[in-house]
């Protein structure tokens, strides 16, 4: 909330716009980035995997305030620099910090590569304030100045002193504005759990204490707050003569692991006594391990304001706040637990039902307690489809609305939806209710178990009995004839992982039939049975002639049986053929010489042989047809609009734009 921000919300307003903090996933970047975003709405969260940004979920970040960049590909920051033009950085996107962060090469490609690869994209109009660390300094740990000697201890430390380097390079030789910014040990809000400040905390509010390291072990603590501060005071105060320097980020005073214990029982009154060594030191652990900020409070005026029992109160009361066991843990150990899921409607003649499943939906994701996306498809209905849905897109920026240029059908309108979907996974669904939005739990269960499909199968439709007896013959037979094991009785319904999204929606072909492709594609799959209802408003859209046409698209789709029925028929016809020239032989010279010619025989095998010619022609046709409509490589549908909440995209470089950041 503003409240928070008492004391630099001023400078926040001050910096220049756009602002790009990349790394906003991580500790230091959610926070600089979720209180610069409080106030500025020009403020860009970049990560290289959004699914995983757990800080981010939590949060509520738009998404069209998160932009993917993956800053080890120079064509992918260059693509961001060219579209947003940021004229503030603050680059936290690290890695090699953590004992679980082990790939020697990927700390120098992301602490080094990847830092380059931002410093030439920027201009001398650009400021640029980098994340570095006290463990630049390495066995030279003891109130260091900036001027005194590194001497890295750790593939991390040599990789941020590369980077530190690489600002005084492009300072000097290419003017940029650069600050290298040394962090000591920052803690507070939104660090991860299983860190020293935050397991304390939250083991003091249980009223006890934590496994513990050796009580000598040291520490600069610096609050999260003051490290904000002192980004947004670099960003603001950078000029020439201290460009491309490197500053302490500490408070000066040395804190010992028994320091830091004592001052916790006594703020928060805990009795236990602390066990000593039941945590084994880390190779990174030392005795003397503290920062000298003199420089950076000379030249920046910055100094630390909140000392180490209020940090560890506003830690507690952050926590408290949070309902920590029940939110930050579970989304810190597995960030699928806390996912966003789409619901992709393809909505023809739908207009009644829509507010309905809107509704629904919403409800059910509620109770799951999970973030939702809901898009609406317009796939050229002629009733009043679209004003229902821009009225709900209206009150709700979390639905998407979509205008097709004509009626594509349900497939088109699945893939059209996917393409931009932004969630961790996709449920597909009919706009007439029949997929009843109840079911997503029953998905939803399956899928956090760790299958990547989960599809409804229809144990019974109400209907006519005759007609629910066609469809499971259909079923049957399309089972029998796939050359792939497609489920038996499921439709559309079903709920997809992001990445079998990917997969679906990179499929070149043209003429899509989704259940297939969905069981062609693999991953780990499995069913959830479920009743499907009669349509809720108005009447089926499928007659008899389009239910065929299901069945043919399907059949010539995911089959070769036909041709193969016509290889089978045509030896065995030649077969009985051979054998009947031969009867005829033998049956004139020796059996029935009298045998009369039969003009009747002849008619009878005409039209058989003729009638197995046109059907044989007739499934070559349907096969070559195919053929013809995917070299023709038409587009699967034609959007004339996309709405996202309360904002249009209407032109067709709008509309491109749009989905292609999206589908990053």
């Amino acid at each position: 909330m503003l409240d928070h921000l008492p004391h630099y919300r001023d400078k926040i307003e001050q910096l220049k716009g756009p602002i790009f903090v990349f790394g906003a996933s991580g500790f230091i970047g959610a926070n600089l980035f979720n209180d610069i975003f409080k106030i500025r709405k020009d403020c860009y969260a970049l990560t290289h995997d959004a699914t995983k940004a757990w800080r981010l979920k939590l949060l509520n970040v738009p998404f069209e305030n998160i932009i993917h960049c993956d800053i080890l590909s120079d064509n992918s920051v260059r693509e961001v620099f060219d579209r947003y033009k940021p004229q503030t950085l603050f680059n936290l996107a690290a890695y090699g910090a953590y004992s679980k962060q082990s790939s020697v090469n990927l700390t120098y490609e992301t602490n080094v590569i990847g830092t380059a690869n931002i410093l030439q994209n920027c201009n001398k109009e650009t400021v640029y304030i980098h994340a570095g660390s006290s463990s630049e300094y390495g066995f030279n740990c003891t109130a260091p100045k900036e001027t005194d000697r590194v001497e890295p201890n750790s593939h991390y430390a040599v990789s941020k002193v590369s980077a530190a380097y690489l600002l005084e390079y492009y300072a000097r030789v290419f003017e940029l504005k650069t600050l290298n910014l040394r962090l000591y040990s920052i803690y507070g809000y939104w660090e991860e759990p299983d860190r020293l400040i935050p397991k304390l905390v939250e083991s003091v509010r249980q009223g006890e204490l934590p496994s513990l390291v050796s009580p000598d072990i040291s520490r600069d603590f610096v609050f999260i707050e003051d490290c904000v501060e002192a980004f947004l005071d670099a960003a603001l105060k950078i000029n020439s003569t201290t460009s491309g320097k490197s500053y302490n980020i500490a408070t000066g005073r040395k804190t010992t692991i028994g320091d830091l214990v004592e001052t916790s029982r006594q703020t928060f009154g805990i009795k236990q006594e602390p066990k000593w060594g039941s945590m084994s030191n880390r190779k990174w652990d030392l005795a003397e391990w503290f920062g000298d900020p003199e420089a950076f409070e000379t030249d920046f005026g910055w100094k630390a304001k909140t000392s180490l029992e209020d940090g560890l109160s506003k830690t507690k009361a952050w926590q408290d706040q949070q309902k920590y066991e029940d939110t930050i843990l579970p989304a810190f150990l597995n960030p699928k637990l806390n996912p966003v899921i789409t619901a992709i409607i393809a909505c023809y003649k739908d207009a009644q039902a829509i507010p309905y499943m809107y509704e629904r939906i919403v409800k059910t994701c509620n109770e799951l307690k999970v973030r939702y996306e809901i898009i609406f498809v317009n796939d050229n209905s002629p009733d009043n489809q679209e004003e229902v849905i821009n009225k709900i897109c209206d009150k709700d920026p979390n639905v998407v609305g979509i205008s097709h240029s004509r009626n594509f059908g349900s497939q088109a309108a699945f893939l059209s939806g996917m393409e931009i979907a932004t969630g961790d996974c996709v449920v597909l669904m009919d706009g007439d209710l029949q997929d009843p939005p109840e079911i997503i739990p029953a998905f939803y269960e399956k899928w956090m178990e760790g299958f990547d499909v989960v599809y409804g199968v229809r144990v019974q439709r109400e209907m006519k009995p005759h007609i629910h007896f066609f469809y499971k013959t259909f079923y049957k037979i399309f089972q029998g004839l796939s050359y792939i094991p497609i489920p038996r009785d499921a439709g559309d319904f079903s709920m997809i992982d992001r990445k079998v999204v990917k997969e679906l929606v990179d499929l070149p072909e043209t003429e899509q039939f989704l259940r297939g492709l969905r069981a062609w594609v693999g991953f780990k799959q499995t069913g959830v049975p479920y009743v499907r209802p009669e349509r809720m408003f108005g009447v089926s859209t499928n007659n008899w002639t389009k239910n065929i046409w299901w069945a043919k698209k399907a059949i010539f789709s995911f089959s070769f049986a036909p041709l193969e029925l016509m290889s089978y028929a045509g030896f065995t016809l030649t077969g009985l053929s051979i054998l009947g020239i031969i009867w005829q032989i033998l049956a004139k010279l020796f059996f029935f010489p009298d045998t009369p010619q039969g003009i009747s025989t002849v008619i009878v095998l005409i039209v058989f042989f003729g009638g197995l010619t046109i059907l044989g022609i007739s499934f070559l046709g349907e096969y070559i047809t195919k053929i013809f409509e995917e070299t023709k490589k038409r587009p699967k549908y034609i959007r004339t609009r996309i709405r996202r909440g309360s904002k249009s995209y209407k032109t067709a470089d709008e509309i491109r734009t749009l989905v292609k950041q999206l589908r990053k």
